[in-house]
């Protein structure tokens, strides 16, 4: 049984290993044999269990509640409506917005409307049952093109547009191009499909205040939104991170939080909240589906002049993250290319459906799909090989983006481009099933399957944009523990799978020469490390810690100059021990320290950004760029329409591999996530704003049959404002993967196949046609 004691007791990671060896992950071992305490894990003595009741209306006004029933039936402690929300009724990650519980209106399908504490899970479920809710269905508004027309319901307090993001670069009306493409294309609502469901556990505190451990991304932002809605000082209200399942953005917005505080509260005991599977998929932001059109004028030689394009993403009921990602998604629209012109317009708008916000790509995944998929179709009518259209405006060191910014870091596109297009292709299919398009539903042997090779590139910049202030901070203190120096980190970084935890032990292990360090558990009573998100949180994390350790560095080699007589700047330290020149030992580490202890906490900032002009988009948004790209080799059965993806080969820059496998994983991992969009990973949602496959059993994600081998060439170009060069590496895969998959397609069947996820029945009936 895991208890809260056995989560908050610090993990020690052994032997640390240097920046950039493999190291092993300090809690890898214990997550593959089962032992590790995830937040649905948690327990504690007088614990109560809560559960949510949601609407089954995706857009209503709620005329009355009657708990009275629920209330009533033995085993249940509490029933808490809005009426019992002791602060602000509202919270959000960028406008609070979000109902606590649904106060007379609810505006999706699973919206929160009230909460029920009990004996045990199954209680609270049936007592949920139990609440009378009078609703008067409404006409839900579902589709985000016809949002902003005259005359449609206003969906949010703020009216239907969330925000419209203008980018205006060149002159467009002036570009002159021999050849025209224009394209629509659609993306889907993606679910970040995160094995560990939300959860978390709220404990009262004897002052007053609450502690809740709970499964985050970012704990000082969760801090923000939810005392105000507790009605407590922030100093009353602590978190702590319990073990994360995954997240890729689901978890930024708070779930769990306010209610199982809520009713600690109330109670006075604790209560332990844990989303089922179903309930999980109403409990999350999703991916923002897309719809755009893209237009790209070209010279007959194949330089781009211009691209112009509309992207319109449904955001859903409330805020959450949209005015960000679709600021996101309209910086990258002419993706990873030199393009003098550009007219590029995206709306996010609310619609009655879920609420969507963060997940990996950030709004750029949407838009690589769309520019790669109109750039192959540009080739075909340059009568131009795709890769060497790409090669021929391929950005590079200098380019000045649609903001306006020039990019001053590596921009190693062609490289990326060329180490794909030299390797080797996989050899044509056997006669073994598993190999076949269906596989060992022994639907083919090979007729009607054709091949096909398709490319995408992408990039996004990492870290935040626009301006915002990022900050990341450590604390790293030295001591002696039986005759020898421990180093221990602690930061709020959240560890959500991506392996930080381990790379803060690197680091640190780099900079002090020790062999042991500890990370001691996440928490908001340290410095805020902002959010594990934006492929932001190695680069910040490793600042901080850096920073931390090079201040006890320099203490450390100052006490042994003094001791020994040799200047500081002659002297190293590794192994436990402070070296000359010539690596032989001064003196112990140890000694240094004594009894005593060495400590210093460092805030690491990023350079400054800017915010784009509003009229015209133009600014120094970013810090830096990643860049991937991805070649796909499927097999397709036309007849049928079913694919076999053959290979998914990526080339990444990653500045420096802090840990390269773990950037091996962050890639094969983004890849996979990118193939499921391409084919089978989407949220249906009916005309009437209900979600029809909230289930692993209906929402379909790739298994282990289902991913091809994936070859990666790592490079490493140093960024040169970043901790050890180092760059992001979990978003990138992300954004070339999925249009890699359905320009090897297009090519493989000479369908537009304009929509992602395709499925088979979009090759059959089109080839049958």
């Amino acid at each position: 049984m895991v208890t809260v004691d056995s989560l908050v007791r610090a993990a020690e990671t052994g032997k640390a290993a240097g920046v950039g060896e493999s190291a092993l992950r300090p809690d890898g071992t214990a997550k593959v044999t089962g032992r590790f305490a995830y937040s649905s894990d948690l327990w504690i003595e007088g614990m109560v269990w809560a559960t949510t009741l949601r609407s089954p209306y995706a857009a209503a006004r709620i005329r009355s509640i009657d708990t009275s029933k629920a209330l009533a039936q033995p085993g249940v402690h509490a029933v808490l409506t809005h009426e019992d929300v002791p602060g602000a009724k509202t919270y959000g990650m960028k406008s609070a917005d979000q109902p606590v519980l649904a106060v007379d209106e609810v505006r999706y399908h699973g919206e929160p409307v009230a909460l029920v504490a009990a004996d045990d899970p199954e209680t609270a479920r049936q007592a949920a049952k139990l609440i009378i809710v009078d609703y008067e269905p409404l006409t839900p508004v579902t589709d985000p093109m016809t949002v902003l027309d005259d005359g449609v319901r206003p969906i949010h307090p703020a009216g239907n547009l969330v925000r419209h993001v203008k980018i205006r670069h060149g002159d467009v009306a002036r570009a002159k191009a021999d050849v025209v493409v224009t394209g629509e294309y659609e993306v889907g609502m993606q679910d970040q499909a995160f094995l560990g469901p939300e959860s978390g556990l709220a404990i009262p505190a004897e002052d007053g205040g609450v502690e809740l451990y709970v499964s985050s991304q970012w704990l000082h932002k969760d801090l923000e939104q939810l005392a105000p809605c507790l009605g407590l000082p922030p100093d009353k209200v602590r978190l702590t991170l319990a073990g994360v399942g995954g997240a890729f953005g689901g978890r930024e917005d708070l779930s769990v939080h306010v209610h199982a505080c809520m009713l600690a509260l109330r109670l006075g005991r604790p209560v332990k909240m844990s989303y089922n599977r179903y309930e999980s998929f109403f409990g999350h932001v999703h991916r923002h589906p897309a719809k755009m059109r893209y237009e790209h004028g070209a010279t007959k030689d194949g330089r781009l002049v211009y691209v112009k394009a509309r992207l319109v993403l449904d955001g859903g009921a409330y805020t959450s993250t949209s005015p960000v990602v679709i600021a996101n998604a309209c910086y990258f629209v002419t993706g990873a290319y030199d393009v003098p012109n550009a007219e590029i317009d995206g709306l996010a708008v609310y619609t009655n459906n879920p609420p969507c916000g963060a997940m990996r790509g950030f709004g750029a995944v949407q838009s690589a799909y769309g520019c790669e998929s109109n750039m192959d179709k540009l080739a075909h009518a340059l009568g131009m090989d795709p890769i060497e259209l790409r090669l021929r405006n391929a950005m590079t060191t200098g380019t000045v983006l649609p903001t306006g910014q020039a990019v001053d870091g590596p921009a190693p596109v062609a490289e990326l481009l060329q180490a794909l297009r030299d390797r080797p292709l996989p050899p044509a299919a056997g006669t073994d099933l598993l190999s076949l398009p269906g596989g060992a539903a022994n639907t083919t042997h090979g007729e009607g399957v054709r091949r096909g090779v398709g490319y995408a590139v992408g990039v996004k910049a990492i870290g935040y944009s626009g301006g915002v202030d990022d900050i990341s901070t450590a604390r790293v203190t030295l001591a002696v523990v039986n005759g020898t120096p421990v180093a221990s980190v602690h930061t709020a970084a959240a560890e959500c799978g991506q392996g930080v935890t381990t790379v803060q032990a690197q680091v640190t292990s780099t900079e002090l020469g020790v062999s042991r360090v500890v990370v001691l558990p996440a928490d908001t009573q340290i410095g805020d490390a902002g959010s594990a998100s934006a492929s932001r949180m190695t680069w910040m994390s490793t600042g901080a810690v850096q920073g931390a350790c090079r201040h006890i560095a320099r203490e450390l080699l100052r006490r042994a100059a003094e001791a020994s007589g040799l200047p500081a700047s002659a002297l190293s330290l590794a192994s436990d021990q402070v070296l000359d020149t010539s690596g032989h030992p001064v003196c112990a580490v140890a000694d240094l320290v004594g009894s005593d202890t060495v400590e210093h906490t460092f805030e690491y900032r990023h350079r400054p950004t800017q915010g784009i002009d509003p009229e015209t988009g133009q600014g120094d948004a970013h810090i830096a760029f990643a860049f991937a790209a991805h070649r796909a080799v499927v097999d397709v059965d036309v007849e049928l329409g079913l694919v076999k993806v053959v290979e998914l080969a990526t080339a990444q820059d990653v500045g420096k591999a802090m840990n390269p496998l773990a950037v091996e994983g962050q890639i094969e991992g983004g890849s996979v996530q990118g193939l499921g969009l391409a084919l089978m990973e989407e949220i249906l949602v009916d005309a009437e704003g209900r979600v029809r496959n909230p289930s692993f059993t209906d929402y379909l994600i790739p298994t282990v049959l289902d991913v091809p081998p994936m070859p990666i060439s790592l490079f490493e170009f140093p960024h040169p404002d970043s901790p050890y060069g180092l760059n992001g590496v979990g978003e990138p895969p992300t954004l070339s993967s999925t249009p890699a998959i359905l320009n090897a397609l297009r090519t493989a069947t000479g369908l537009p196949l304009p929509n992602a996820p395709i499925r088979p029945d979009d090759i059959a009936l089109a080839a049958g046609s």
